[in-house]
């Protein structure tokens, strides 16, 4: 009879046991999981996604780079909130259908943060799946006004400026400094370029005493482009306006000076570019397009460049300042909202300024740097050189 009440006695003591742990872990396990929701284990996984191969490449690798380096330095201080940053790479060779691709594969590797796309067009049909994914953008080039300015794309940054202020640089140079009152405005077709010249176009247009003499797309990729120059020459243009990249742009330039035609041309920043001049040769020379504004005195940038000189023993590409620059503004973003939670880093890139080679920067409600702009740049000897 004692062994048998003994033996109650320990069950009962253990049913309460079990009642007592299961009550702790009713009220310890929540917080746990909280917590192990808002700063995950293992590496803070971060996406790149660009043309990393093709006629762009030179657009998109320097963004590698630079968030490599930034990534590195911050790795070595002992990464964000005590985690490591890996890496995640894509190339959707600034194609829109590419695009989707890569950004699914990144989505599905597990990144929480996205730098990139490059190309505009590639940019805009990756950030769908992006906003889906609750993941933050910032893009160092993608320069359509419509992805900050429809409002359609709360997870987007960027560390340019948009086409409508490229346009209006290109327009506002193009009337004053060059005096031309007939202007040619050619296109390829792309988000980008015909969103670009569309705008030069309404600028133009909206001018007193000034007239569009052409509006023309051309397709990207063809090998001659001499249907479109003839109609340049016959329009009877005083200059040319070009909204799209190196490769189209090097062929009509060339073909025009073949063709005797010294009237000026005026592009934009997928045009600013080495590859450009090296394509195109001494035709390149004279050519204007916009870019970035010289941040070359900024000691940031300073060592920005030695650092890509000491580690890929050249110098840097297209970009590449911005991009180092998004990835610090990205960085920073997550290291003051000690998450990767997405409201809270979009909280962080509106409000958390953050010194960079492109100078403190923040973002406003659209998701646009605050104080990034343009300026016009002109092939002189072979090198692009800013125009005062």
């Amino acid at each position: 009879m004692a062994r048998f009440k003994n033996a109650q006695s320990l069950k009962k003591g253990f049913v309460l046991t079990v009642a007592a742990v299961a009550f702790v872990a009713l009220v310890v396990l929540p917080a746990t999981s909280f917590a192990a929701k808002d700063a995950k284990a293992g590496p803070l996984k971060i996406g790149v996604g660009g043309a990393h191969s093709g006629d762009l490449a030179s657009y998109g690798l320097p963004t590698v780079k630079a968030v490599e380096l930034v990534v590195k330095a911050k790795n070595d201080a002992g990464g964000i909130n005590g985690r490591m940053i890996e890496l995640l790479t894509q190339d959707d060779a600034c194609k829109p259908e590419m695009a989707v691709n890569a950004a699914s594969k990144l989505v599905t590797d597990g990144a929480e943060a996205i730098i990139g796309h490059i190309c505009s067009g590639a940019t805009n049909a990756a950030l769908g799946i992006y906003k889906d994914a609750k993941l933050v953008v910032i893009s160092p080039s993608a320069t359509n006004t419509d992805l900050t300015h429809s409002g359609n794309n709360p997870n987007f940054f960027r560390t340019i400026g948009s086409d409508y202020a490229q346009a209006k640089s290109i327009v506002d140079f193009s009337l004053k400094n060059l005096n031309a009152k007939n202007i040619a405005v050619i296109h390829d077709k792309g988000d980008y370029g015909k969103g670009l010249a569309e705008l030069a176009k309404s600028l133009l247009e909206a001018t007193p005493g000034v007239a569009v003499a052409l509006f023309e797309g051309v397709t990207p990729g063809a090998v001659d482009y001499s249907a479109v120059v003839q109609k340049i020459k016959q329009s009877k243009a005083d200059a040319v306006i070009f909204g799209g990249y190196h490769p189209e742009a090097s062929k009509i330039v060339t073909q025009m000076r073949r063709r005797g035609m010294k009237i000026p041309f005026i592009s934009d920043d997928g045009v600013k570019d080495d590859t450009f001049i090296k394509v195109a040769g001494k035709y390149a020379e004279g050519v204007y397009a916009t870019g970035p504004k010289d941040t070359s005195k900024n000691p940031l940038t300073i060592k920005a460049i030695a650092d890509h000189k000491r580690v890929y023993g050249e110098d840097p590409g297209a970009f590449f300042i911005n991009a180092y620059a998004a990835a610090q503004a990205l960085v920073n973003a997550i290291e003051k909202a000690g998450s990767t939670d997405f409201d809270k880093i979009v909280n962080a890139l509106h409000n958390e300024p953050v010194e960079t080679p492109l100078g403190n920067i923040k973002f406003d409600e659209r998701g646009d740097a605050i104080g990034v702009g343009f300026s016009i740049y002109q092939v002189q000897n072979g090198v692009y050189v800013e125009m005062e």
